[in-house]
């Protein structure tokens, strides 16, 4: 794994074109070294692409945070990215973020899906999945979820695991679906500690053709996590998936 003690958007690198992007970062939270790598590509299909992600470093009243969202959207990209430039701040913003960030991590989620139904007229009828992934101060990850996006965390050398449950019956947006799909996630913490040793977020481009396991072991050969998500969309792209695909491959080091 890649040593470094930096931190804040300085650390960050981009490169891609309008088909293909990837970039990568890292920093220190506390006695946690981590880094951080994202790549995403269209899909074989014709319409626009229509997955985002997050993938940064804060510091925010004097905490360390990592941010990293994987949004998938459907019949349009115009909910998805309203994900990506809203979701995060309309969190942070909750004032229980510090004390039960459970709760607020599902106000935000709710508030947002209600303000994306009521800019239909901007953002039209489609919807979007979500897949966030918090690290407080470099001990606690709250991952919370709505939709077939997936968080997988590897710890210990153990078999991977997802990161709460799939919430295939829930999306953002979808005015014309909303009594069938909700907004609210699942949540769930992990300690992050000696034993964590990567999580992967991705859309569902990649898990419609790999399992947990396989994506992680496509993963674990790669110390560059930007090169670990690059040949995991590689993979799927081999596999034939057909979807957008993206992914978010974060690493720590004690």
């Amino acid at each position: 794994m890649a040593r470094f003690c930096c931190f804040g958007a300085g650390c960050s690198e981009l490169t891609g074109h309008a088909s293909a992007t990837s970039g990568k970062g890292k920093g220190c939270q506390g006695q946690v070294k981590v880094s951080y790598g994202f790549s995403l590509v269209r899909g074989k299909t014709n319409h626009p692409m229509e997955d985002f992600h997050v993938a940064e470093l804060a510091e925010v009243k004097g905490n360390e945070l990592g941010l990293f969202a994987i949004y998938d959207g459907h019949l349009g990209d115009t909910v998805p990215a309203y994900l990506q430039k809203n979701l995060f701040p309309n969190i942070l913003n909750e004032e229980e973020f510090w004390t039960h960030p459970d709760r607020a991590i599902t106000k935000a989620y709710e508030k947002t899906d209600k303000a994306i139904l009521s800019h239909t007229p901007d953002l039209g009828q489609g919807g979007s999945t979500a897949v966030t992934a918090i690290l407080i101060n470099g001990s606690k990850l709250w991952v919370a979820n709505v939709g077939d996006s997936r968080a997988v965390l590897l710890k210990g050398g153990d078999v991977p695991r997802v990161c709460g449950q799939l919430a295939v019956s829930r999306a953002f947006g979808d005015r014309n679906l909303k009594s069938l799909l909700k907004s609210e996630p699942d949540v769930k913490v992990e300690d992050i500690d000696h034993t964590a040793e990567l999580v992967v977020l991705a859309s569902d481009g990649v898990w419609k053709v790999m399992n947990n396991q396989e994506a992680v072991d496509v993963v674990k050969r790669y110390k560059d996590p930007q090169t670990a998500a690059k040949q995991l969309v590689a993979e799927a792209v081999k596999r034939d998936s057909k979807d957008d695909i993206s992914c978010v491959v974060v690493r720590f080091k004690m």
